[in-house]
């Protein structure tokens, strides 16, 4: 499968983060760029890319997405098709950060990947707590940094609290939802809330 990355950051950067979208919206959605925007701004070079189920939408196929067990060769295909220097983090949006971690610790232990980036990960589908998708983080071995929403209905922080995770995985918290979007009373903007998750993945990553 031919890859078309989007590219964002300095050339010569030590670290590249692949980023995958999320389940409805593309690589270029304005989420997606004013991430990718505040990373590189703090030198760390981002590359995008979308599954071809997202990609098949730019020409008019609604396909909607798969399962992501379904994706795991995708991920791994845009890791090998990645021309890259220095480190490289892997990650992404939801559910691109959930199929990135699901083959985090096959591409860690093969020394391609350094570490795994997940923006508001799915814990669980919204309404059923039940429905975990934790237990592949049980186990996890691949240094891994989670930013989550205090109310993302994908996993609150007092549900997160409860879960059994391992310890290569570090949590950074925002007042926000899934897309760390805050109220109005939280006092901070999502500007802010982007920028400071930005500020987490590079102090995490050493960037």
């Amino acid at each position: 499968m031919m890859h078309d990355f989007l590219f964002s950051g300095p050339r010569d950067a030590s670290t590249t983060l692949l980023l995958a979208h999320g389940a409805g919206a593309p690589m270029d959605s304005d989420w997606m760029n004013a991430m990718a925007a505040k990373l590189a701004g703090l030198g760390i070079r981002v590359a995008r890319f979308e599954f071809a189920y997202m990609a098949a939408r730019r020409t008019g196929q609604r396909k909607p997405p798969p399962r992501a067990e379904k994706l795991l060769d995708e991920y791994r295909a845009a890791v090998d098709a990645l021309k890259r220097q220095g480190r490289l983090l892997i990650g992404g949006k939801s559910l691109g950060g959930r199929v990135a971690s699901m083959v985090a610790d096959d591409l860690y232990r093969a020394g391609k990947v350094a570490g795994l980036v997940c923006l508001g990960y799915p814990f669980h589908p919204p309404g059923s707590p039940e429905k975990l998708r934790t237990a592949h983080l049980e186990t996890l071995r691949c240094p891994s940094l989670i930013c989550q929403g205090t109310r993302d209905p994908f996993g609150t922080r007092e549900e997160v609290a409860g879960y059994d995770l391992s310890a290569a995985i570090a949590l950074h918290w925002f007042e926000g939802d899934h897309d760390l979007k805050p109220r109005k009373a939280d006092g901070v903007t999502l500007d802010e809330n982007l920028g400071q998750a930005a500020s987490a993945v590079a102090d995490w990553a050493g960037a």
